[in-house]
């Protein structure tokens, strides 16, 4: 397996190519370990934070902001918008309230203050 990819870990962007040998992971391009780790992560466990919106079932025309708390793997960004698009909430909402437990691991969570 032979992989080019642009680190997005920190502005520099380093241009990384991983290449497998003798059934390991090498990494080169990094200028640092964080990017290393970033280009081996990519390559066998992907992960993304999703943003999106959910609506306000008690305000009229109004949808608050949400995200995942943390990454959820990237084959199951799909299955969690449906999750995530199946819901809606009741105002007031605050920033951190916690929308959906546990999808794909991480709680969806407001990202945005509706009175």
């Amino acid at each position: 397996m032979n992989r080019d990819l642009i680190c997005i870990i920190c502005p520099r962007g380093c241009m990384l190519h991983v290449e497998e040998q003798n059934g390991e992971l090498c990494v080169s391009g990094n200028a640092c370990p964080r990017g290393k780790q970033y280009a081996i992560d990519e390559c066998t466990n992907p992960l993304r934070t999703i943003t999106s919106i959910v609506r306000v079932s008690n305000r009229e025309d109004t949808m608050v902001s949400v995200k995942t708390a943390n990454p959820i793997p990237k084959g199951k960004i799909f299955d969690a918008m449906e999750k995530i698009r199946a819901v809606s909430v009741e105002a007031p909402v605050k920033i951190g309230d916690v929308i959906l437990n546990d999808v794909f691991g991480a709680d969806i969570v407001a990202t945005k203050d509706v009175e």
